[in-house]
């Protein structure tokens, strides 16, 4: 990760650098205590993958600067302030921050926070990636493969989308939930009737992919889909530890997992335990058949 820091108190800025070298967390390529010439071309020359911004700051502040640059920004916006108004916390989350965190610093509570961005950071190509492997699906000399096609691209990127916040956009995976998607979507899965089970839908799957052995191959994919969901738990859990009122903590936790296994999650980590699958309910049918739905909108 490569990260730009700017805070008018320049002790903060070290402070930030030291942390972030001492664990080996990223590179900090630009540290300033100005906001007041960035723009998106500056981040892009340097090639930021995480900006931390002061809020409160003279001639230009934290809000202002993240307004005029999200919308061509594709990197992580951590921003620290004084403030603990909920309003303002709140605009600074609706204006594109990605998480808040309040001063005087703890390191424990940065180095959680800058992991759970590392953890949320994507492949740019990934989308790509998914149109170009989808290619080789359709016949595109067909009007109806075209019309498919879009259809498909549309599920794929909003799922991407999804994956994406929940840090689960890479991997095989990954890949296996986006293609299950499409076949859900080719198959017009309604929705309003009982969803299939996951042994079905991956059958159809592997039939698709022509997989000779389809036992091994179901098996396979179940547990590779439920390691990709497990990952997911433990990153919006370690988000609700970092901040429990983060719009995607609120959003995602409830509607794709089951809430108690996300407070047992957050539980274990403020304990310093690791968490393990093996002790986990893992509701993978859940997580696809939200995903799904969302997706379909």
């Amino acid at each position: 990760m490569r990260f730009m820091i700017i805070d008018d108190d320049m002790a903060v800025c070290t402070m930030l650098q030291d942390i972030i070298e001492d664990y080996k967390l990223g590179e900090v390529e630009e540290i300033a205590d100005t906001a007041v010439a960035l723009d998106n071309n500056f981040l892009q020359m340097k090639k930021i993958d995480i900006l931390i911004i002061d809020m409160l700051m003279p001639v230009r502040d934290g809000i202002q600067t993240v307004k005029d640059i999200k919308d061509g920004f594709d990197g992580k916006i951590i921003m620290l302030s004084q403030v603990e108004n909920k309003e303002m916390v709140g605009d600074a989350y609706a204006f594109g921050v990605d998480y808040y965190i309040t001063k005087p610093i703890n390191r424990n509570e940065i180095i959680g926070v800058i992991r759970a961005v590392s953890e949320h950071a994507c492949l740019k190509s990934f989308v790509d990636n998914i149109r170009t492997s989808l290619h080789t699906v359709y016949d595109p000399d067909t009007d109806e493969s075209k019309k498919l096609k879009d259809k498909s691209f549309s599920v794929i990127e909003h799922g991407s989308a999804v994956m994406k916040d929940l840090g689960i956009d890479s991997g095989s995976g990954s890949h296996e939930i986006l293609l299950l998607l499409q076949c859900l979507q080719e198959k017009m899965v309604d929705t309003a009737k009982a969803f299939p089970s996951l042994k079905s839908i991956f059958a159809l799957l592997v039939k698709e992919k022509n997989g000779k052995d389809a036992q091994k191959e179901i098996k396979a994919a179940e547990q590779r889909m439920r390691r990709t969901v497990f990952q997911a738990m433990v990153n919006i859990a370690s988000l609700g530890i970092v901040d429990c009122t983060n719009p995607k903590f609120d959003d995602y936790a409830s509607r794709y997992f089951e809430m108690a296994e996300i407070y047992t999650l957050m539980r274990k980590m403020e304990n310093e335990e690791k968490p393990q699958i093996v002790q986990t309910h893992v509701n993978s049918k859940k997580f696809l058949r939200t995903l799904y739905i969302e997706c379909s909108k």
